[in-house]
């Protein structure tokens, strides 16, 4: 069994190929998939996994620190933040930031992830200060410790007009939801999401088998149907 620690934007992607890593490294998966601010304190505070995947920095800084071995740095792909409806709400347009503004403030729920720990909440967090709007719409955020469960939330809930802000790959993974469209230009933010052996992983190698089958270019299809740019 390997355990790794993942920002949840990675989750599809490790459930897509479970079949094909169990066949290849006799492994399975564990771990758990969440905000990467997170995922990088547990592995600071010594929480013994084979491998993480998070955000680019945050896995250059645990190198530095000496929790993830430096060779092993492999980037996986890049995934944009969006912009999430329900599944059947009425269609709108955020394309620019006039009219993500307009859907904000004409919506009574806004759900999207940690806005302390999650790359897309923090990020989502400025939007609406950028926008102007955030203490308008103060009283209508609906926050959750990732984008998955944020995403979960939106789809079952009773408001009329709830939004949702996420990475890509969680919005997809929800049927309840449906991505409306990307951050628009000026506010949009493009993750590059990475991977690393850690230097207490009970099997190393396994681990960075791995790495190298999520980042190898036969994997490209799988790593786009899940919200990937690559």
């Amino acid at each position: 069994m390997l355990k790794v620690l993942s920002g949840g934007a990675a989750q599809g992607l490790a459930e897509a190929l479970a079949d094909t890593i169990r066949a290849a490294t006799g492994e399975s998966l564990t771990g758990d998939f969440g905000p990467v601010g997170g995922m990088r304190d547990r592995i600071v505070a010594g929480e013994a996994a084979d491998f993480v995947i998070l955000s680019r920095k945050l896995v250059e800084d645990l190198a530095a620190g000496g929790h993830v071995l430096r060779d092993t740095i492999t980037d996986i792909g890049d995934v944009a933040t969006g912009v999430a409806l329900r599944a059947g709400d009425p269609d709108a347009s955020c394309a620019t930031a006039q009219e993500l503004r307009a859907l904000l403030l004409a919506s009574d729920g806004i759900f999207f992830p940690d806005p302390v720990a999650a790359t897309a909440g923090i990020h989502f967090t400025r939007v609406l200060s950028d926008l102007g709007i955030a203490e308008t719409v103060a009283d209508r955020l609906k926050t959750f410790p990732g984008g998955i469960p944020a995403m979960k939330a939106m789809g079952q809930s009773p408001l009329v007009r709830p939004v949702g802000c996420t990475q890509i790959t969680e919005i997809l993974r929800i049927p309840t939801v449906r991505l409306v469209g990307l951050l628009p230009p000026g506010l949009d933010l493009l993750t590059t999401y990475t991977a690393a052996v850690t230097t207490r992983a009970a099997n190393p190698q396994a681990a960075a088998q791995v790495i190298a089958m999520m980042a190898a270019p036969v994997a490209a299809d799988t790593r786009r149907a899940i919200g990937f740019a690559g």
